[in-house]
């Protein structure tokens, strides 16, 4: 298996080298040459593995030769071990046909964990078996791993390598602009690998500093730089599982074809860009539904085509933060499948050339102009894939209180909020389809959000005893020590932050 970047300078890169180098050097993402076939018989083969071999069976896929198979499982098994059930994303009932995948019973209470956990371990799988490799009296292999948060990526990396040997893990967040919950969860973690980094700005500001730093190829090569965002592919891959466990879940509460349609918060389009991958490797999916916030440039895109920065009114705070994104990384990638397949001619070869060429100059113009528009024939295909939709802050407060208030009640956090709002609003769209269950993901524990939760069910006249619905880990959270460097918004800032840190180890 090998990979390319979605900017066309980079092929033939195997999968160890692209976990270890996360973006690639001409600043694109990388993604699979060409998608591996699934066995002829998987829905039957795999209909009853666990949420573990499940994963072994979708990974080893696309990991070619780099990791034995039996050395996956453990590293798979050992990943989610750490989940609080044994379905580790459970799918529960919440109206009707209406799901909730639950992804947020990894240690950090947010669905960023199912990929972090495991992304934590291939790191230290493979920094293991190049020391290993190394002659007596050499340095150890490290790896500095640079990150940016708007919330539960970071507390989920942070979880994922606290300790691990050769790792040192800097995680930048913007300040004043997550949940105190989640900024709690990320400082306090004491480890001396671990430096968290508050940044005053945005989270888009925080995501910049980060690719600037990996387009430095001297400092980058230097402090072997290492990604956690999910630029890194390793991300995405442990994501498609969660899409496959649901639709097994499907069957085995009776439906033996179903055909779901996905709904997914979306902010940096990681999570939802899984489900695209699961439908292209032959998931049977109605649709993918992006839902948005206020920062709504995914449902702009595809109402009009253009993608393109609301810079006039800059990052809007929402009661979703997670979600509150100027430009969604991730969408490079599916970006990269629309050139080739709509906006180019030629062979396979040249197409996969040419969508390179056509990322990179969309990207420069993003950066030039903060827009480019794609043509109606890729419009088109992409509406094909997707739905969207948008939520209002109103909205997603009205909908935490309504199903709060149902009986039996169910507590949403604001993002899954925002995602059943949005598969209310597409329930006409739905029925086109033949009604076919509907599955809301569920990115992070209510308890992580706790002021937009108590506003919304307070303001509905209702009550709620926080603490009882607290996970064990959070209670006196708020209260522990803490540490956390604070660094001016700017690259060059956070680069002599590294290099310090790097001297005084």
């Amino acid at each position: 298996m090998l990979y390319r970047s979605t900017r066309g300078q980079s092929k033939g890169q195997g999968f160890e080298s692209v976990v270890l180098e996360g973006l690639a050097a001409d600043g694109g993402l990388y993604i699979p040459e060409t998608l591996p076939s699934l066995p002829s018989d998987w829905q039957t083969a795999w209909a009853k593995l666990s949420f573990s071999e499940l994963a072994t069976e979708l990974i080893s896929l696309f990991v070619g030769s780099d990791i034995s198979r039996a050395e996956l499982s453990d590293l798979v098994h050992r990943s989610y071990a750490t989940f609080d059930t044994p379905e580790v994303t459970p799918l529960v009932g919440l109206d009707g046909k209406t799901h909730i995948l639950e992804l947020f019973h990894g240690p950090t209470y947010a669905f960023k964990d199912v990929a972090l956990q495991f992304l934590g371990n291939l790191f230290e799988f493979f920094l293991e078996r190049r020391n290993a490799q190394k002659a007596a009296g050499e340095p150890d292999h490290k790896i500095t791993v640079v990150g940016a948060t708007s919330g539960d990526t970071g507390s989920a990396a942070i979880y994922g390598l606290r300790g691990k040997k050769n790792v040192s893990v800097f995680i930048l967040h913007p300040e004043g602009r997550v949940s105190p919950i989640q900024e709690a969860q990320m400082t306090t973690v004491l480890d001396a690998n671990v430096h968290n980094v508050s940044i005053a700005g945005t989270f888009d500001d925080c995501q910049d500093i980060v690719k600037q730093l990996f387009g430095r190829a001297d400092f980058k090569k230097q402090h072997s730089l290492g990604a956690i965002n999910s630029i890194n592919w390793a991300r995405i891959l442990a994501q498609i599982t969660y899409y496959f466990h649901a639709y097994f879940a499907l069957v085995r509460q009776g439906n033996a074809e179903p055909k779901p349609v996905f709904v997914v918060p979306s902010g940096n389009f990681g999570d939802i860009l899984a489900g695209f991958y699961a439908r292209s490797l032959g998931l049977p999916v109605g649709k993918l539904a992006i839902a948005t916030n206020a920062n709504d440039i995914l449902d702009r895109f595809l109402r009009s085509g253009k993608y393109e920065k609301n810079s006039a009114q800059g990052v809007l705070a929402t009661p979703s933060p997670a979600m509150d994104i100027l430009v969604s990384s991730n969408f490079e990638r599916f970006l990269w499948y629309l050139a080739r397949d709509n906006e180019v001619v030629g062979t396979e070869a040249e197409r996969a050339d040419l969508a390179g060429a056509t990322i990179a100059q969309w990207m420069d113009e993003l950066r030039a102009s903060g827009s480019f528009a794609v043509s109606p024939k890729a419009l088109e295909a992409a509406r094909a894939v997707f739905w969207s939709g948008r939520c209002s802050d109103a909205d997603t407060y009205t909908t935490i209180a309504k199903y709060y208030a149902k009986t039996p009640s169910y507590l949403l956090d604001p993002h899954t909020a925002v995602g059943v709002y949005v598969a209310e609003t597409l329930a006409e769209d739905i029925a086109q389809l033949g009604s076919p269950d509907v599955v809301c993901l569920s990115t992070a524990h209510p308890a992580k959000f706790s002021e937009a939760v108590l506003k919304a069910v307070h303001d509905d006249g209702k009550s709620l005893d926080f603490e009882s619905i607290l996970p064990p880990p959070f209670v006196g959270l708020l209260g522990k020590p803490r540490r956390c460097e604070h660094c001016e918004n700017s690259a060059d800032a956070v680069a002599q932050l590294i290099v310090a840190k790097a001297a005084s180890q």
